[in-house]
């Protein structure tokens, strides 16, 4: 499911030209105000996304390899690098939301001259030449890709602290779904081989194929419901310290938490912001936005445990991939399993999965040399690994070897949780 870059130049040009248009179309329903907003350091303004991605194919294509380029704007690589100490210094991460200057129609502006660069990069390019670089232009797009899914996140959460809880597109009226019931799908004990082993491409840090050995066990058949976590909530899980990691109970205690992210209690019935507004939390769709302490604390509760990430690749190749609920979709918003299907359900899509694997390197990992060896090594260290994808994931963009990864109190994004019991 990973995205396949052919050699051809024009099809290269293609897929830059769609996935390029995907992020302005994610911009596409906001004001100019909303994208210079930044409530919390994890949250990066919009307007900095469509900037941030735009100086990556300047600086690590355009000036390099396409001769005679000038770089768009002398200051850019100082306001729009992220994290790349190879490259520069920067504007800090906490600090992107003052950036009310350049306009947002300056961004534009910057986003046409590098792709009309980059279209003329690809239709003068030998052959040769392309295939040497499409490491990186591969790793350019794919880099677009993690930043629409953040968009979409970022762009929740921003509407989120509005006091007028804005819509940020209207939702067709969904149908009753009947709720799928929780059973446990065996997976044999055995060596599973893990790690990225195609030829399309892949991230580094799911490289290093190796094999682990693993015990039976057995897997919720689909992802834990709203309805679900409510009983945890209702039974006062979040009081109750027996069912917490230390430092996940000290967060609850510190940020007075009694549900997931967006939860809003209104007159004794639960509500919960969405991309369409607010919305009565609908009890069979997957819990989401919980950090990974309240994971911890549900599996706790429920008697059951999450999965390790190697248990949750071998899951999938007992359990093929099916198709999901991706951005594609354009629903924004996770949805009910389906209680007519039999088998693995939401293994892909709809809601990130954590594991109880810190996100550490694949025996071999090596980074590479130079800034793009910044992209992932130096981040494995007191993080915790997601897999799976969500409905704000693009379908071309996630691989069952996807490692995903966050610190285990982040909460914003998509999260969900798949149990395990044994």
């Amino acid at each position: 499911m990973s995205i396949a870059i052919a050699a051809a130049p024009q099809q290269v040009l293609q897929q830059y030209k769609q996935i390029r248009t995907q992020t302005e179309h994610i911009c596409q329903p906001l004001e100019p105000e909303d994208t210079v907003v930044q409530p919390i350091v994890d949250v990066s303004p919009p307007k900095w996304h469509m900037a941030h991605t735009s100086w990556f194919f300047e600086t690590f294509l355009l000036k390099p390899h396409l001769p005679g380029y000038k770089e768009f704007h002398p200051q850019y690589g100082y306001l729009f690098n992220s994290y790349y100490n190879s490259v520069g210094s920067r504007v800090q991460r906490d600090q992107r939301g003052t950036l009310t200057r350049p306009p947002l129609r300056d961004i534009y502006t910057f986003r046409q001259h590098i792709d009309e660069h980059m279209q003329k990069l690809l239709q003068s390019i030998s052959d040769d030449k392309l295939a040497a670089l499409m490491p990186v232009l591969q790793l350019g797009l794919q880099h677009e890709q993690q930043h629409q899914e953040l968009l979409i996140t970022d762009i929740k959460y921003i509407l989120s602290t509005n006091p007028m809880l804005p819509t940020y597109s209207s939702q067709s009226s969904k149908q009753p779904v009947k709720a799928a019931k929780a059973n446990y799908l065996e997976v044999p004990d055995g060596v599973y081989t893990i790690g990225y082993q195609g030829n399309d491409f892949c991230f580094d840090n799911e490289l290093g194929v190796h094999e682990v050995l693993l015990e039976d066990f057995a897997v919720m058949n689909r992802l834990v419901t709203n309805g679900e976590y409510l009983e945890f909530i209702q039974d006062g899980g979040y009081q109750d310290f027996r069912h917490w990691l230390d430092e996940g109970l000290a967060m609850v205690r510190k940020d007075n938490l009694q549900a997931p992210l967006y939860w809003l209690e209104q007159e004794g019935e639960w509500h919960r912001f969405t991309m369409h507004g607010l919305q009565k939390v609908d009890m069979n769709e997957p819990v989401t936005h919980i950090s990974f302490y309240e994971a911890y604390a549900y599996a706790n509760w429920a008697g059951k445990r999450l999965l390790t990430e190697f248990e949750w690749e071998a899951a999938s190749q007992v359990y093929p991939p099916a198709t999901g609920n991706f951005v594609e979709n354009n629903i924004l918003e996770p949805t009910a399993a389906d209680a007519t299907k039999e088998g693995m359900q939401q293994l892909y899509g709809d809601a990130w999965e954590w594991t109880y694997s810190a996100y550490h390197p694949y025996p071999g990992f090596t980074k590479a040399p130079g800034a793009i060896g910044e992209y992932n090594g130096k981040f494995m260290l007191n993080q915790m690994v997601l897999r799976g994808g969500s409905c704000a994931t693009p379908e071309s963009h996630i691989r069952t070897t996807y490692r995903n990864f966050f610190h285990p109190d982040k909460r914003w994004q998509y999260n969900g949780i798949r149990l395990a019991s044994k």
